[in-house]
């Protein structure tokens, strides 16, 4: 057997990871008090959550999602209410079970949200709203506390 032959199947058996593509998936704004909510001269409150999420496309590809909700009040009226999903397919190969979740909830998600950030700032100057840009997230953070949460939830 000549040496290509060798490593032809070890080379098959290398993690692989790699971005496919990266899309909005699902995009919205509401101002249900416009435009009389512009005249108001109070700071506005801005509430903002994420959600991560991943499902298997294929036996090696995987779609990896965040989804931001940010809402803006003043008092009890709200200015904007914006719900964004960014997406992107993810082609993952020959790693161990263990370590797709993390990806999928990490890796995945810090790719994604540069562009969701974008898009969300983008669509907040277009309907000439105050800018507003979300903050860096730590992933890893984020689905550390969705793990335990899980595990308490199984626990009761």
């Amino acid at each position: 057997m000549s040496e290509e032959t060798k490593a032809a199947p070890e080379a098959e058996q290398q993690p692989s990871f790699s971005l496919q593509r990266v899309y909005l998936k699902d995009v919205s704004l509401e101002m249900p008090h416009a435009p009389q909510i512009f005249l108001e001269q109070e700071a506005p409150q801005v509430e903002i959550s994420l959600n991560v999420g991943a499902q298997r496309l294929a036996e090696i590809v995987y779609e990896s999602s965040v989804r931001a909700t940010v809402t803006t009040k003043i008092g009890d009226k709200v200015v904007y209410l914006i719900e964004a999903t960014q997406a992107g397919i993810f082609e993952v190969a020959n790693f161990p079970e263990d370590q797709v979740d993390p990806l999928l909830g990490i890796v995945c998600p810090s790719m994604l949200f540069p562009y969701l950030r974008a898009n969300i700032a983008d669509l907040i100057n277009r309907a000439s709203l105050p800018p507003l840009h979300l903050a860096e997230v730590n992933f890893q953070a984020l689905y550390e506390q969705n793990l335990q949460a899980a595990q308490e939830e199984t626990k009761q």
